[in-house]
């Protein structure tokens, strides 16, 4: 792998990552690829792929956090309600639910805030 190429693999029905965010509006590109840079960089070592039809991060074969976009919204699955509730009081300004953070591509989630929430989870599947 050379540079800042992004490991990826294709997910069912030969989807990639670069595929599914080349298909969306500019503005919800623009959110993911923020936010897949975000977590790149918080961990380099996970495998880019597909996990429950979204794009996903892995570690070892199991999924770190997935995102995806919809109509009205973005979501950033941290995949873990004990994670999310760690920052609960850092997502106040958008919606959450049992492992699911929901924004507007407008208002992206804070780098900062993102990479601490990878982290996290990455500690509680190491444990």
């Amino acid at each position: 792998m050379m540079g800042n190429e992004l490991k990826t693999k294709q997910g069912k029905g030969g989807k990639n990552v670069d595929a599914y965010l080349a298909a969306l509006s500019e503005g919800d590109r623009q959110a993911l690829e923020n936010l897949r840079v975000a977590i790149r960089k918080a961990v380099p070592e996970a495998e880019e792929g597909f996990s429950y039809g979204v794009p996903a991060f892995k570690v070892r074969g199991k999924p770190l956090v997935c995102y995806a976009a919809f109509k009205n919204h973005c979501g950033f699955y941290p995949m873990s309600p004990d994670v999310l509730g760690m920052f609960a009081g850092e997502l106040i300004d958008y919606i959450t639910a049992k492992g699911t953070i929901r924004f507007d591509p407008k208002k992206p989630l804070p780098v900062s805030l993102v990479q601490k929430i990878v982290r996290e989870r990455l500690k509680e599947m190491q444990d």
